[in-house]
C-alpha cells in the first residue's frame, strides 16, 4: 500500500489539493496529515480524491469543533484523531505526532513500524535504533503549504517495502489558483 504524508498546510489549499492529486496518481491510497491544518475548511478540497485522510490538529490548531464536525459528516474520508493517533494500514502500525521530538520518542520504544511528525517545515526522513533492537523509520514531511521559504514538499511512501520519497511541488500553483 502506498501512501501520502504530509503536515503543515496552514491553509494552502491549492498546494494540499495538488499533493493530493499528485499521490493519488502515484498510486497512494491513504493520506496522514501531521498537523497544523488551521481552518478545517482546508480539508475539504480532499473530499473529491476520495482517499481516506487520517489528520491530527498540530500547534495551529484552528477551530477544532469545527475540524471535528467535519470529519463525524456520514459518508466522510476524514478521520480526525485529536493530538496524536495510532492506526493501521497494510498490516502497519503508524503512530501520527505533530513534534519531531514526541515523535522520536516514540519511534524509539519499538511500538511501531513507522513514525510520522511534522513542525519544523523541514523533510526529514530517518532510520531510528528502537530499544527492541529494530529500525523504525521516521519521516517528517516537511510543509506542504511551502510556509515561508520552505518548499512545498509531502513524502510518499510504500508501506510493503517500507521506502519513502520526497516530491516538491511548484509554489505557483496557488498564485495560478488565485489569479482563475
Amino acid at each position: 500500500m502506498k501512501i501520502c504524508i504530509l503536515s503543515d498546510s496552514h491553509d494552502h489549499i491549492a498546494l494540499l489539493d495538488a499533493a493530493v492529486a499528485q499521490a493519488k496518481a502515484r498510486g497512494a491510497e491513504a493520506v496522514l496529515h501531521c498537523g497544523d491544518v488551521v481552518a478545517p475548511s482546508t480539508l475539504k478540497c480532499l473530499a473529491k480524491h476520495g482517499l481516506p485522510v487520517h489528520v491530527i490538529h498540530g500547534n495551529n490548531t484552528g477551530d477544532l469543533y469545527t475540524l471535528g464536525q467535519l470529519a463525524n459528516r456520514p459518508g466522510n474520508v476524514i478521520e480526525y484523531h485529536g493530538m496524536d493517533a495510532g492506526i493501521e494500514l497494510a498490516g502497519r502500525r503508524i503512530f501520527l505526532v505533530h513534534y519531531p521530538h514526541y515523535a522520536r520518542a516514540m519511534a524509539c520504544t519499538g511500538d511501531w513500524d513507522l513514525v510520522c511528525c511534522g513542525h519544523s517545515h523541514r523533510v526529514r526522513i530517518e532510520e531510528l535504533p528502537d530499544i527492541r533492537g529494530g529500525i523504525t523509520p521516521l519521516v517528517n514531511p516537511g510543509t506542504v503549504g511551502g510556509v515561508g521559504k520552505d518548499p512545498a514538499t509531502y513524502v510518499m511512501g510504500d508501506l510493503e517495502a517500507m521506502t519513502f520519497a520526497v516530491y516538491e511541488l511548484d509554489k505557483n500553483i496557488e498564485r495560478e489558483t488565485s489569479m482563475a
